[in-house]
């Protein structure tokens, strides 16, 4: 007997508006399904919801295999260039990568993943993603003035809702190390030929051992790789605390990436961040001037994680045959991409170094003749 969690059917989300029938949108604006088409409204049933209601997933070695583990079927398409997973509405059938402005033919295949346990919500609207977007290309010294242009006129940013995985651990932990405190001697040493007196450093090293413990929430681990990570890192802080629980109305209108990075790939790099974490935590605990860790020995209990989606607003602009990409944190405006530089602006900017250099050395010539 198969241990598979049991196949459900795919599920297609549509909210038409009931005055007009055309689809509704979520509008980061007014936290509503909105019409496009003739401005009806309609709020979210459930909007606004606690996110304590969100369920946390114990890990154990056999959950990936339970039957009770909520999964959902969706139609994707693997963009053949950046290796992104993104979903896609039965009525599109061709498309661009909103990761990389490749072309993808979307096929008919489905992925089954992990439901999303929760959902962060747009609040930047895109006219407001797309100014923080160009006013950041504006203050990059060096950028092609092109670019910025062809970004301020260019299509409208993509709305993605990106995959991240949250993982909660309790952890207690046992070290040994060393505490090293730092002293002066007054030593005679020959300088030139002459006895100089000088102040050596040293360090006292004194054995220590001792416990620290933390409870890690919510480590946040990107669950894509279509975009570089430093990307996504540096979109943070992201306001956890807001959090909904899942609910497909605030997806409509924009597009979700299925995740890439599995859950126990996941829990690795959690790991690695709680150990770094647990690190700092044991040099702080030792105190003194210096520290020397010899062992340090972590029980890891109650891990727990969730799927959640963050919201962001994305280009990949093509300007004169390379791809520049950038991301929109879909809740700040903060912005992050690929650096453009302009070979011109930089020939400029060192001819006029160099003139002005002339200028100055020429004066002060001058002035020294005089």
């Amino acid at each position: 007997m198969s241990d598979k969690p049991p196949a459900a059917p795919n599920q297609e989300h549509r909210y038409p508006c009931d005055t007009c029938g055309s689809d509704l949108r979520f509008d980061p604006a007014s936290a509503q399904l909105v019409c496009d088409f003739c401005g009806n409204t309609q709020p979210i049933q459930g909007a606004g919801r606690d996110a304590a209601k969100i369920v946390e997933i114990y890990f154990t070695s056999d959950v990936l295999g339970k039957k009770d583990l909520e999964t959902a079927e969706i139609r994707t398409a693997t963009c053949p260039n950046c290796g992104a997973l993104i979903e896609f509405d039965p009525a599109i059938h061709s498309t661009e990568c909103p990761f990389c402005a490749t072309p993808v033919v979307v096929d008919t295949g489905t992925t089954r993943h992990i439901k999303p346990q929760g959902v962060l919500p747009f609040s930047v609207t895109e006219r407001n993603g797309k100014k923080a977007m160009t006013d950041w290309l504006g203050a990059l010294w060096f950028a092609p003035s092109g670019l910025q242009e062809f970004a301020r006129k260019g299509r409208k940013l993509e709305g993605m809702y990106v995959p991240f995985w949250t993982y909660d651990a309790d952890t207690r932990s046992r070290y040994t190390g060393q505490r090293g405190t730092v002293y002066y001697v007054t030593e005679t040493v020959m300088r030139d030929g002459k006895a100089t007196q000088v102040q050596v450093q040293k360090v006292r090293w004194t054995p220590v051992s001792g416990r620290v413990q933390r409870f890690f929430d919510d480590i946040l681990i990107l669950g894509s790789k279509s975009l570089p990570k430093p990307f996504t890192d540096a979109l943070a802080p992201w306001d956890l605390s807001a959090l909904q629980p899942y609910t497909p109305e605030v997806l409509a209108g924009f597009r979700a990436e299925g995740y890439t990075i599995k859950v126990e790939e996941g829990v690795i790099e959690a790991r690695a961040h709680i150990k770094r974490v647990i690190e700092r935590d044991v040099r702080f605990d030792i105190g003194g001037d210096r520290q020397q860790i010899s062992n340090i020995d972590t029980d890891i209990s109650g891990l727990t994680f969730k799927h959640i989606l963050l919201p962001v607003w994305m280009a990949a602009y093509k300007y004169r045959g390379k791809t520049y990409r950038f991301v929109v944190n879909g809740r700040t405006g903060r912005v992050q991409g690929e650096r453009p530089w302009s070979t011109w602006k930089i020939a400029f900017a060192v001819l006029a170094g160099l003139t002005l250099a002339a200028i100055a050395g020429y004066i002060y010539a001058v002035a020294q003749g005089g």
